[in-house]
């Protein structure tokens, strides 16, 4: 029988899952590891800990599911995050910077005042903010020793950490990365898709340091032997929101998904062409399949998990995410405490890099009912802001469900709260571990084991679907509280 192992290595964790012939899993395992905060707004990780959990969590997984032979693997991978290594020690030479990292605000507001953000928007589709790879990287050249004479030289290599897996999982043979990781670095032309010389000239980027750039089911060399006991192809690569956007089976244009992972990330498929966004939403590849990319419209939210792991860490009001729910339901309901959780700025549709947590509306009766109900809250009203955004910019032809996964939505009342506010049907599916099956499914294409995406399609299982019950006039309502709070926020912690 077929097994394919999916690698999904996330913000807070690493985790990985064999799925089966049938694309069903049977065996997983999960290791979190630490996340340094170095100053206020900067975030890093040791690429030592994203390499060895990724590496633990492979080998328990596979023992899990009793040891079967592995025809594949599939990565997927938190995004924009950026690592920087030798090629002949394979040593990094500072830690990863996280898309979360916002040190490099300032020089994104030289590059706008400079006047190149239109340049740079209309060959990537995104925008100038710290979140993106390229103004990680540059900082990495600029602020340790020593690394632009060795990058000049050739001795370095640069990789979101897909490459940084790739590279440690194939012992330094193969330095590469997908079309849609590329499209996430600010340094990549998706219209041509190729590396933009003109915008690694601009940062100061050789272009040496960049990865060859290849179709999300392809081939991405083969492991160690000594790693699984055998070399094993890895034939499939996608970013961690794209994968899910391939997981939930969104290969029809109009249709959205939204992952609630550490972040919130809504991708609307656009089909074969790309739409420049009026709304500062971003312009993106949601895969790339036979050399041909499929667009989408995306929008990024910084924190929605991650507010789960605030109330846990932060305020110790839960000791565990399952602890949320219960106690948001018995939250006062003639309170309305709203959460703005900027707790590393603002993304779509604001790009607030500056823009720092609040909470209004609290009484002398507010508690940590009412906080975690705000919590959960707050992901719905930041998805509302993404969706009007999308049909600002692409409207889709009738109603389109939502098709949720991560995390959080298996919050009943997280997803009911999401509907609500949406006044939109929400769809969840049996499986949501819809990334690391986007993974396996891509390395399944790659390597002739999986059905076509037609078949894959067919295959997609409802869980449950979750439809508004909200009064309009309380959703529009409650919808404007939101916006109201938000342009407080920024008023108060933005730029002057």
């Amino acid at each position: 029988m077929t097994h394919i192992l999916a690698i999904d290595q996330g913000t807070t964790s690493s985790r990985a899952i064999v799925f089966d012939g049938d694309m069903q899993p049977c065996g997983s395992a999960q290791e979190e590891f630490e996340q340094h905060f170095p100053r206020s707004g900067w975030v890093e990780h040791d690429p030592g800990d994203l390499w060895a959990s990724t590496a633990a969590t492979c080998r328990a997984a596979i023992e899990k599911c009793g040891n079967p032979r592995i025809d594949a693997i599939g990565i997927t991978n938190q995004r924009e995050t950026v690592v920087v290594w030798d090629r002949k020690t394979g040593k990094p030479v500072h830690n990863a910077i996280v898309w979360q990292d916002r040190r490099t605000a300032d020089f994104c507001r030289e590059l706008e005042a400079g006047g190149h953000a239109d340049m740079i928007t209309a060959r990537t589709g995104l925008l100038v903010d710290p979140y993106f790879s390229a103004t990680k990287l540059k900082w990495i050249l600029d602020n340790v020793d020593g690394a632009r004479t060795r990058a000049e030289a050739g001795d370095l290599a640069f990789g979101t950490v897909d490459s940084w897996l790739i590279w440690n999982l194939t012992g330094g043979q193969v330095h590469a990365t997908d079309a849609t990781n590329a499209a996430r670095t600010m340094l990549y032309d998706i219209h041509k898709g190729r590396w933009s010389a003109t915008i690694c000239k601009l940062f100061d980027i050789p272009m040496a340091m960049l990865p060859d750039v290849r179709d999300c089911a392809a081939d991405f060399g083969t492991t160690r032997p000594d790693l699984f006991g055998r070399p094993i192809p890895i034939t499939g690569v996608a970013g961690d929101q794209q994968a899910a956007t391939v997981g939930q089976a969104c290969f029809q244009p109009g249709m959205i998904k939204s992952t609630y992972g550490t972040g919130c990330f809504a991708l609307l498929n656009t089909g074969d062409k790309p739409v420049a966004s009026t709304q500062r939403l971003l312009t993106t590849i949601a895969y790339q399949l036979d050399g041909k990319p499929t667009y989408a419209l995306e929008g990024s939210i910084f924190i929605a998990g991650a507010v789960v792991q605030w109330l846990r860490d932060g305020l110790k009001i839960i000791r565990d995410a399952k602890e949320t729910q219960p106690l948001a339901e018995r939250a006062d309901p003639g309170q309305q405490v709203i959460l703005v959780p900027a707790f590393t700025g603002l993304g779509a549709p604001y790009w607030s890099p500056d823009s720092r947590g609040a909470i209004y509306g609290l009484t002398r009766n507010s508690g940590p009912a009412e906080l975690a109900r705000a919590a959960l809250e707050s992901v719905g009203f930041q998805t509302r802001d993404l969706l009007e955004a999308m049909r600002a910019d692409w409207e889709p032809k009738g109603e389109t469900a939502l098709r949720v996964d991560g995390g959080m939505s298996a919050s009943d009342y997280a997803m009911q709260f999401l509907s609500d506010i949406l006044g939109a049907p929400v769809d969840r599916p049996k499986v949501l571990e819809t990334t690391a099956l986007g993974a396996a499914w891509l390395a399944g294409q790659g390597s002739g084991l999986y059905p076509d995406m037609a078949g894959f399609a067919k295959d997609w299982a409802l869980d449950r679907s979750f439809a508004p019950a909200m009064e309009e006039a309380d959703r529009d309502a409650r919808y404007q509280a939101w916006r109201r709070a938000v342009r407080a926020t920024m008023s108060l912690t933005g730029p002057d």
